[in-house]
């Protein structure tokens, strides 16, 4: 899940955002924990689509 869909619970606002304390501290351990959060979903079908061309180019030549 990327944490722009996440609401705080402390101010109300996108976690994204970042407005208050709560939202920042959540959002930098969210970003730790997964390097591709930030990404959205259309970048990580792109990322999917060319490993997944990626594999069929090799299975090609081997």
């Amino acid at each position: 899940m990327t944490y722009d869909r996440l609401v705080c619970a402390s101010c109300a606002a996108p976690v994204s955002e970042g407005r208050c304390p709560v939202c920042r501290a959540n959002r930098q351990r969210l970003q730790q924990e997964n390097p591709f959060a930030g990404l959205n979903p259309t970048a990580l079908i792109a990322l999917l689509a060319v490993l997944i061309a990626g594999v069929a180019l090799l299975a090609r030549t081997a």
